[in-house]
This record gives C-alpha cells, sequence and structure tokens, in this order.
C-alpha cells in the first residue's frame, strides 16, 4: 500500500434516534462537546494525523453538517466588523481543516455499507475510517499512532480497547497475537460473540485503517438480520487475504453517541481541559451542594 493516507472517511449518515426529537432538526453529529461539535474531534484528530482529505457520508436532509464545514464570508465579516476576531478566526479556520467532500447514504443499510457508498470518493488508496461517537482524549493517542503501526507493516490497522467481559457482546473482537504492549497482529475477527465464546477483550472501537480492498469485500459481504452490512464482517472477509494489526491506545474513549455519553464526555474533557478546569469543577460542585 502507499506510503501516505491522505483520506478520512467519517460515517454521519445516522438518524440519531437515541437525541430525539432534537435531531429532527439537528444532525447529532453537530451536538456540542463542550465548546465544539462533536464531528469536529474526529476532524481534527485525522488532521493532526496528516490527514489532507475528510469524506462525510451523510443522509437525506443532513445538509447542516456540509454548511458547518464550509466558508461563510458574511459571517466573518460581521464578526470582525464587532471586534470579534477570535471566532472569525475560528470560522475561517473549519473550512481550511481539510478538503471536504460529501456523500449521501440514501437509507440506514450498517456501518459496512455507509464505508461502501464512499468508494468512489476515496479511489484505489488507503484511508481512514473514524467515527465521529467515539470521542478519544488525548487524540494524539488514537489516529496519529496508528499511522506509525501502520507505517510499520504496511497494512490494516484498527483501534482497540479491553472492555470488561460481560461488554463484549456489545462489540466486534479481536483474536490477538501480541507484538508489543500495544500492537497486535489479529488472527481473527468475531462480531458480538458471547462472552463464553469471546477470543479476547479487546474490542474494536471507531479508529480503522484500510486498504481499498475492503470496498470488494464489503460489496460481496452478505447483509445480515436488519439487511445491515457489517463493517466487521467485510474486515473478515479482507483478513483472508491479507494481513491486519490492531493498536491499543492509552487514552480514554467516550461514547458520543447517547445523551448521558455525551454529557460525561463534556464534563471530563472539561476537567482535563487547563482553560475550563477550574470552572468546570465549580460547576459540579455547585451542583453537589444543591442536592
Amino acid at each position: 500500500m502507499p506510503d501516505k493516507i491522505r483520506t478520512a472517511v467519517i460515517p454521519a449518515a445516522g438518524l440519531g434516534t437515541r437525541f430525539l426529537p432534537t435531531t429532527k432538526a439537528v444532525p447529532k453529529e453537530l451536538l456540542p462537546l463542550l465548546d465544539q461539535p462533536l464531528i469536529q474531534y474526529g476532524v481534527e484528530e485525522a488532521v493532526e494525523a496528516g490527514i489532507e482529505r475528510v469524506v462525510i457520508v451523510t443522509s437525506p436532509g443532513k445538509d447542516a453538517l456540509e454548511r458547518y464545514f464550509s466558508s461563510d464570508a458574511g459571517l466573518e465579516r460581521r464578526l470582525a466588523d464587532s471586534g470579534d476576531d477570535d471566532h472569525a478566526r475560528q470560522i475561517s479556520r473549519l473550512a481550511s481543516l481539510a478538503e471536504f467532500s460529501y456523500v449521501v447514504q440514501e437509507e440506514p443499510r450498517g456501518l459496512g455499507h455507509a464505508v461502501l457508498t464512499a468508494k468512489h470518493a476515496v479511489g484505489q488508496e488507503p484511508f481512514m475510517v473514524m467515527l465521529p461517537d467515539d470521542v478519544i482524549w488525548p487524540a494524539s493517542d488514537a489516529a496519529p499512532r496508528m499511522m506509525e503501526v501502520y507505517h510499520r507493516f504496511n497494512s490494516a490497522v484498527v483501534a482497540v480497547e479491553e472492555v470488561p467481559l460481560e461488554a463484549v457482546s456489545a462489540y466486534g473482537v479481536i483474536d490477538p497475537e501480541a507484538m508489543d504492549t500495544q500492537v497486535y497482529r489479529v488472527r481473527g475477527l468475531v462480531e458480538k460473540p458471547d462472552p463464553k465464546d469471546a477470543p479476547s477483550r479487546l474490542a474494536i472501537v471507531g479508529r480503522y485503517i484500510l486498504p481499498p480492498e475492503i470496498f470488494e469485500c464489503l460489496e460481496r459481504t452478505p447483509p445480515g438480520a436488519k439487511g445491515e452490512i457489517q463493517l466487521t464482517d467485510g474486515m473478515a472477509l479482507l483478513l483472508e487475504e491479507q494481513a491486519m494489526y490492531a493498536y491499543r491506545f492509552e487514552g480514554t474513549r467516550y461514547d458520543g453517541g447517547t445523551p448521558l455519553g455525551l454529557l460525561k464526555a463534556s464534563l471530563d474533557i472539561g476537567l482535563k481541559r487547563a482553560d475550563t478546569r477550574d470552572r468546570v469543577r465549580q460547576i459540579i460542585d455547585g451542583l453537589s451542594g444543591n442536592r
């Protein structure tokens, strides 16, 4: 595979049912995690890893995602004229983070199908998939480190974390062969195993580096019971043809896909950031005092 990975695919076509009725009008990916939208964390992590092009997979009615990462000269000018230079610079920076493009998944047919929808936008080159619901802090311990593993082995790479045994049935789980303390060769993949049958407690989370051959694998992946094409099933076919590795990151993964998960992420990241920790702690202490 080529040395340079230029493209990231961000699947953002989901209905966001856990956040209804808000997501009837606002894409889940634009809900704020502390002071910026959920999806922006993934975009900035990708850019830190060297990504130049971001392909966002959307669904009908989610035009707001494209507007968010587009330039808005009128708004920038109004902010600058009012002396709000900081916000003007933030707005200007959004469109310059990467080269953005958008593809539409017409109906929800699973993560594998969402990735397959991006086939022509990606082209015949390796790429990264980043799920915006999974926020990893610090970002420097996720995608940038996975790039290092990719360059070391020139093969597909997935991010994994160790989860409790009783939780493995909610994840794709790898059968690992340890290469060093954080890197494994993947001998097999099992989607949502029964805990007694799980090959390990290393669960795949929302970061992947994949070769273009994954598209052909997804095209011949049979849909599951709900008619969805699972990315893990396509990766299992890929594993029959070429090597795959896993990187166990040391940072914290937050699940931004639920209201309480998003709240927890906002509070915990707020406590970790030097510019917000004191105020967030005051807020928490104030709430505790009123119980």
